[in-house]
C-alpha cells in the first residue's frame, strides 16, 4: 500500500512540475518524504542488474520472447526493494543486447 501511496506522489510530483506548480509539487514531495521513511530500502540499479543476469543465465533467456521468464522470477526476488518498471526497463535492455 506504501508503495502505491509513494508511487501516486511520484507522478503528482511530475505533473506538478510540468504545469509550473512548485507550490503542490513541494508539498507533495513532502508527503513522499514521509512515506518513504516507512518503505524497505531500495536495492541500486547494479544489484537489480546482478539479480536479471542472474535469472537470464539461470532461465536460458535470449531475446525479448523471452522476457517473462526473467520478469516473474526478478519481481519475486525483488517485491518491495525495486520499482517494477525500473526492472522491466533493466530486462527490456538486457535481452535486446
Amino acid at each position: 500500500m506504501l508503495t502505491r501511496l509513494a508511487k501516486q506522489r511520484k507522478d503528482a510530483i511530475a505533473q506538478y512540475t510540468e504545469a509550473d506548480r512548485v507550490d503542490l509539487a513541494d508539498k507533495e514531495a513532502a508527503e513522499l518524504a514521509i512515506i518513504e521513511e516507512y518503505l524497505p530500502e531500495q536495492v541500486s540499479d547494479e544489484e537489480i542488474g546482478a539479480v536479471i543476469e542472474g535469472l537470464i543465465a539461470k532461465t536460458g533467456a535470449s531475446s525479448a520472447k523471452d522476457m517473462g521468464k526473467v520478469m516473474g522470477p526478478a519481481m519475486k526476488e525483488l517485491k518491495g526493494h525495486a520499482d517494477g518498471a525500473k526492472v522491466q526497463a533493466m530486462v527490456k535492455a538486457k535481452l535486446a543486447d
